[in-house]
């Protein structure tokens, strides 16, 4: 575990369904009904409450689907958060389609969501860099810039966390990110 951007970031590899933090963040797919990686971590650790909410917002919302890079947030069920930021990073494409641009949004908006929720803590895990193929060292340089450009505007959130599933990913982050 590292700490970093005096005190208000912290990076280290673990589960994220474990962490005690107003708001985690999961990595969806546009459907919002569950899938694989932490997708369908955080649907089975936080039981059908969140597929329920989840069902309601694209009848009601989206009916399409989440777009990638929006989010939107619902209870965490029976996990240990008080709310699950839902956010869809971009498939990867060799990067002509906007794709950084993209995770850049799915960060920010997720902050942002959990800023309207009155949360004063958030963990993320690494959006977009497992199956949707995303440069893990370039998803680094942009998710450090974002909660640069958010410590430094005085967001309300308190405290940053970044899970990584695997060490491999976290020792990545702490390489190529751009934050001491």
């Amino acid at each position: 575990m590292k700490t970093l951007m005096d005190g208000r970031l912290i990076v280290k590899s673990g589960d994220i369904t474990k962490e005690k933090a107003d708001a985690i963040v999961n990595a969806a797919n546009s459907t919002l009904l569950g899938g694989g990686g932490v997708d369908g971590a955080i649907h089975s650790a936080g039981g059908p409450s969140i597929l329920e909410e989840c069902r309601a917002i694209r009848k009601k919302v989206y009916p399409n689907g989440l777009p990638a890079g929006e989010a939107v947030a619902t209870s965490a069920g029976e996990l240990p958060a008080r709310f699950v930021i839902h956010t869809v990073g971009p498939v990867w494409h060799g990067g002509n389609q906007n794709e950084p641009e993209i995770l850049a949004n799915a960060y920010q908006n997720s902050l942002r969501a959990a800023e309207e929720k009155g949360c004063a803590t958030i963990a993320f895990p690494a959006i977009s860099t497992g199956v949707y193929g995303f440069p893990r060292e370039l998803a680094a340089k942009i998710v450090s810039r974002v909660l640069m450009e958010y410590f430094l505007s005085d967001g309300k959130i308190s405290t940053v966390t970044l899970v990584f599933y695997g060490k491999s990913d976290y020792e990545i982050f702490l390489a190529h990110s751009d934050l001491e």
